[in-house]
């Protein structure tokens, strides 16, 4: 494969899980391509921007023929799609980098192609967008489809969706190669859903499926930090594995990486003694709110200032972890997620190490596709193209 808007290398992550094997990431931000480099060293990274990345040059180099390649991964930029960006418009050429994707597909002509993105991309353009790029695909020879998938179905502990676009060169129907959901987890969809008259969600499909991963399930084992804590580069864990997430997340770690507590001012300490493990901003004093929330609905921000539910999802993880945003306080300590706990939520094992300044790696992590995920993905996927072999194997 090959991994194109490739970030910090959450979605080649998942899919080597599942038994790809990268040979080529491109990604344009330097820090996002030093943390892909380190975590995935037999990768050629390519740090340049995409629309002058010569894709023929680049297909010899690898030393491929054109459909030789089993998959070509990866998404534009989800700001200008996003439902939370504070302007969608057509103008934002971002929008259309997804061409430079689609030129990469029709020189290396993969088996197969897989785009993410946020679920804003449905309703963008009146689903104009999403369709342009189902259509490119089919131009391009490929049979394509799209759903949305909440990443706690695939066992990811927080409340975060993708839309995600898989095409098949080979006469593969598309939508074989989605993931079934393997727990079962509280929804609440507060975006379109719905593309050319159908539910494009993916559900379970039997109500039998064991429960979602909680955060508690996910973090607990984590060395114990006080507000502003650094401490030791690599720290020891707080407790042996306490459940299957956990042994999975540590196999092959020495020790906790990225693990260091943000200082919290005396302001929010103050509020934050005022909220209970589940609770939010309504649960603080009015006169110690910020002074833009003091005038807000109750019914307003309702995950601002929150404490995360040790027994249920967490929050979406952003590009930061600020409790000004969303329910980003730990259960039982008194600060906010650190860099390695927001990346175990996004389920990146701890063999997986960041760059950059703190600032830095909490925009790598936030930005990612959860490597769970993306295995679960790249499993099914893998699946479909097993059985295209054996069907080829059989004609010849």
């Amino acid at each position: 494969m090959i991994d194109l808007f490739a970030g910090a290398g959450g979605l080649s992550e998942g899919l080597h899980t599942a038994g790809f094997k990268s040979l080529y990431a491109n990604e344009i931000k330097i820090r996002y391509s030093e943390t892909y480099a380190f975590n995935h060293p037999a990768t050629i990274i390519d740090s340049r921007d995409i629309r002058k990345v010569d894709a023929k040059h680049m297909r010899e180099n690898l030393g491929l023929r054109r459909g030789d390649l089993d998959l070509i991964a990866g998404g534009p930029p989800c700001q200008g799609f996003s439902i939370n960006a504070p302007k969608r418009s057509v103008d934002d050429e971002r929008n259309h980098l997804f061409k430079e994707y689609l030129r990469f597909v029709d020189e290396f002509l993969p088996r197969s192609v897989l785009i993410e993105n946020v679920p804003g991309l449905v309703s963008f353009e009146g689903g104009m967008t999403l369709l342009a790029i189902l259509t490119a695909l089919e131009k391009h020879g490929y049979q394509s489809d799209v759903r949305i998938l909440y990443a706690p179905h695939y066992g990811v502990p927080q409340s975060r969706w993708r839309t995600i676009i898989i095409g098949m060169r080979e006469g593969q129907p598309a939508h074989t190669a989605f993931p079934e959901p393997v727990c079962q987890a509280p929804i609440r969809v507060n975006f379109t859903s719905c593309f050319e008259g159908r539910n494009i969600v993916a559900l379970p499909l039997t109500v039998k499926l064991p429960s979602f991963i909680s955060v508690k399930d996910a973090i607990d084992d984590l060395p114990v930090l006080k507000n502003g804590e650094m401490g030791a580069e690599i720290k020891k864990y707080r407790t042996k594995p306490n459940n299957d997430f956990q042994r999975a997340m540590r196999a092959g770690s020495i020790g906790v990486f990225n693990h260091e507590a943000a200082r919290l001012s005396k302001i929010n300490l103050e509020r934050l003694a005022h909220i209970p493990a589940g609770g939010n901003w309504t649960d603080i004093p009015v006169e110690i709110l910020p002074k833009g929330m003091q005038r807000a609905r109750r019914s307003d921000h309702t995950k601002r200032y929150g404490k995360v539910n040790p027994d249920g999802l967490a929050s979406t993880i952003l590009t930061k972890c600020d409790p000004h945003w969303g329910a980003y306080f730990h259960y039982c300590q008194d600060r906010t997620f650190t860099v390695r706990e927001a990346a175990r939520i996004q389920t990146f094992p701890d063999t997986f190490h960041f760059t950059g300044s703190r600032v830095e790696q909490y925009e790598q992590v936030g930005n990612a596709v959860p490597p769970l995920l993306a295995a679960a993905i790249g499993r099914s996927l893998a699946g479909v193209l097993g059985k295209e072999n054996k069907g080829l194997t059989r004609a010849l």
